[in-house]
């Protein structure tokens, strides 16, 4: 299954009222139809499933597959056998690994950028969605986090910081902790 956001996810990601926690945001922004849930848990976490179904359910995403019935039958099944959750928690370390990716980080800022208001900020946005070569998207996420403190809240800032250096590469977490 490849969720895809409807109408009304786009609305609500651009009008920053509806009804959604961060972690539904997010999951709504790397939704494009080309990922499969099984990407989705990979970026993540666990509980991406159940985050998609309840976003199916709520009107924001569509499987365009007609898989809303099936998806949640496993669920309860994962629910009901524990004994598959150790094998699966093994490469479970794998994937906690694979969060932390490059990809990942971009996609995250380019979300916080998008969800900024602001000239400035569009302009680093673009940048940063055409940044191919890994140098140039590390020079760009750098260029966003200096952006940042015109446009919101140190605490904000701080927040956002965070959690990119939680999805970064290890090997880059320094360049971003000298920036600090």
């Amino acid at each position: 299954m490849q969720p895809r956001k409807t109408d009304l996810a786009r609305t609500a990601l651009q009008a920053h009222r509806a009804p959604l926690d961060m972690r539904q945001r997010r999951l709504l922004i790397l939704c494009d139809g080309q990922r499969t849930v099984v990407d989705l848990t990979g970026l993540l976490g666990p509980e991406a499933p159940a985050m998609v179904i309840q976003l199916v359910q709520a009107g924001y995403l569509s499987t365009g597959t007609g898989a809303t019935a099936p998806a949640p039958a496993p669920s309860p099944a994962a629910a009901v056998e524990p004994v598959p959750e150790p094998p699966a928690a093994a490469p479970a370390a794998p994937a906690v690994e694979r969060r932390r990716s490059l990809v990942a980080a971009r996609i995250y800022v380019l979300g916080i950028l998008e969800m900024q208001r602001h000239p400035q900020a569009a302009a680093v946005f673009r940048d940063l969605q055409q940044a191919r070569a890994e140098d140039e998207v590390l020079q760009r996420l750098q260029s966003a986090l200096q952006v940042l403190p015109a446009l919101t809240s140190d605490g904000y800032c701080q927040r956002v910081r965070q959690r990119l250096l939680e999805a970064l590469p290890l090997e880059h977490c320094d360049a971003f902790a000298e920036v600090a």
